[in-house]
C-alpha cells in the first residue's frame, strides 16, 4: 500500500512540476525577447485563467511595444532624410563633442569631406566657420563673415538623448540676401547723389563754359587768375562727374555676357597695361602659367576690369620693391593673384568688400565691391586673404 502510495506522490509532483516549469520556461523566452527587442514573441493560451491573464497582458505589451519601435522607426527615418536633404548645414555631435554626423549641405559650406571631419573635435577643427563654434554656447547664435565676402549665421543649441545633452550646430548661408538687401540700400543712394550731382554740375558747367568763352571778359591779363581758377573748378566738376559715373557702374552692371575666353591672354594683356605703374613702384611681374591655354566662359570685358582691379590693388600695396605673381591652375580651375606687399589686418578683413568701404586715404570704396559683384554675377568663388606675412593671395575659382 505504501509503495503505491509513493508512486502515486511521485507522478502528482511530477505533474506540479510540469506545471510549474512551463509558466518558467514561457518566462524565461519573453524576458529573452524583450532583452533582445525581438517584439514578435508571443505565446498561447493554456486554458489556465490565471495564467491565460498574464499571457494576454504580455502579448498586448509586445503589440504596443512593436508598435511604438515601428513608429519611432519611421520618425528616424523622417528626420535623417529631412537632415540629409535640409538647406541649412547641419553638424550632429555626440556626448563629447566630437562629429557623429554632418549632412552634405554643411560639407558643401565647409568645403569639406565627411572624411575630413567625423569623429573630430569640432573645437579642434582648422577651419575659419568652426573656429566660431567655440565662442558659441548652447542657444546662442552669430552672424559673421569670412574672407570679407560671404556672410553665415551660425547657431548652437542641443537636445537630450537618453538623459545627456548633444550639442547640434546649424550654418546658414545668409550671402545672397545680404548682398541682395546691400545692393538694394547702396543703389538708392548712388542713384541719389547721381541725380543731385548731375542736376548741379551740368548748369554749373555751363555758366562757366560761356564765361571763359566771352573772350570780352579776359581781355586784361589783371583776370588771368580768375579765369584760371574758374577753369579748375570746371575740371573739378568733371573730375566729380566722373567719380559718379563709376558709382553709377556699379549699379547698373549688366547681365555677364559669357563667352569662352583664354585666361592667359587676359592675364598677358593686363600685365602689360599694368607694367609702366608696377615699374613705377619697383613692382616687379611674375607669370607661373601653365603650358596650355585655360578657357573659361566669362564677359571678357567684366573679366579683365575685374583682373586690373585685382593686380593694381596689389601694386598699391606693395612698399618698396615687391612682387605680384599670377599663377593659373587649370586642373584645379584656379587663378591666384598673389603679391608681397603689406597684407590684410584681421579686423578690416571682414569689410574689404563692403560698398564705401576702402583702406586708401583718397579711395572711394568701390573697387573691390565691383569685383565682388561681377565675380558673383559669374557664379565664379574667390577668396583673399593674407596666408603668411608679405604673401595676399587673391584666388578666383572657376566653374
Amino acid at each position: 500500500m505504501s509503495e503505491v502510495f509513493v508512486i502515486i506522490s511521485m507522478v502528482i509532483a511530477w505533474q506540479l512540476y510540469i506545471q510549474l516549469l512551463r509558466p518558467l520556461k514561457m518566462l524565461m523566452q519573453g524576458v529573452e525577447a524583450i532583452k533582445d527587442r525581438d517584439f514578435n514573441v508571443k505565446f498561447l493560451s493554456t486554458g489556465k485563467l490565471e495564467m491565460d491573464q498574464l499571457i494576454g497582458v504580455y502579448n498586448r505589451m509586445m503589440d504596443e511595444l512593436r508598435t511604438e519601435r515601428t513608429r519611432q522607426e519611421q520618425q528616424h527615418f523622417f528626420l535623417e532624410k529631412l537632415i540629409f536633404t535640409s538647406p541649412t548645414g547641419i553638424i550632429i555631435l555626440d556626448y563629447d563633442d566630437n562629429v557623429q554626423q554632418v549632412n552634405p549641405k554643411a560639407l558643401q559650406l565647409l568645403g569639406l569631406n565627411a572624411e575630413d571631419i567625423l569623429q573630430y573635435p569640432v573645437d579642434r577643427l582648422d577651419h575659419s566657420l568652426l573656429q566660431q563654434i567655440k565662442k558659441l554656447a548652447s542657444g546662442e547664435s552669430r552672424v559673421f563673415k569670412t574672407d570679407g565676402s560671404n556672410t553665415y549665421k551660425l547657431q548652437k543649441s542641443h537636445f537630450v538623448d537618453r538623459g545627456f545633452q548633444r550639442h547640434f550646430i546649424m550654418i546658414e548661408d545668409l550671402t545672397t540676401e545680404i548682398l541682395a538687401a546691400e545692393k538694394n540700400v547702396y543703389g538708392k543712394v548712388i542713384r541719389l547723389m547721381a541725380h543731385e550731382v548731375n542736376n548741379t554740375v551740368g548748369p554749373v558747367n555751363s555758366i562757366l563754359q560761356s564765361a571763359l568763352k566771352n573772350d570780352k571778359l579776359w581781355t586784361s591779363h589783371q583776370f588771368d587768375t580768375l579765369k584760371d581758377a574758374l577753369q579748375v573748378a570746371m575740371d573739378r566738376n568733371q573730375n566729380l562727374n566722373l567719380f559718379m559715373r563709376n558709382f553709377a557702374d556699379l549699379v547698373k552692371l549688366p547681365p555677364a555676357n559669357k563667352k569662352p575666353v583664354d585666361l592667359h591672354q587676359m592675364l598677358t594683356s593686363v600685365v602689360k597695361l599694368m607694367e609702366i605703374k608696377a615699374g613705377e613702384k619697383d613692382v616687379e611681374f611674375k607669370l607661373e602659367l601653365a603650358d596650355a591655354p585655360f578657357i573659361i566662359s566669362a564677359d571678357e570685358q567684366q573679366m579683365e576690369q575685374v583682373l586690373i582691379n585685382i593686380v593694381k590693388n596689389a601694386v598699391e600695396a606693395i612698399e618698396g620693391r615687391g612682387t605680384i605673381s599670377l599663377i593659373t591652375l587649370p586642373a584645379k580651375r584656379t587663378m591666384i593673384i598673389s603679391d608681397t606687399g603689406t597684407g590684410i589686418d584681421d579686423q578690416l578683413a571682414a569689410n574689404l568688400f563692403s560698398p564705401f568701404f576702402s583702406t586708401k586715404k583718397d579711395g572711394q570704396g568701390i573697387g573691390l565691391t565691383l569685383v565682388r559683384e561681377i565675380l558673383i554675377n559669374h557664379h565664379f568663388d574667390f577668396t583673399l586673404k593674407t596666408v603668411t606675412p608679405k604673401k595676399t593671395d587673391f584666388t578666383i575659382m572657376f566653374n
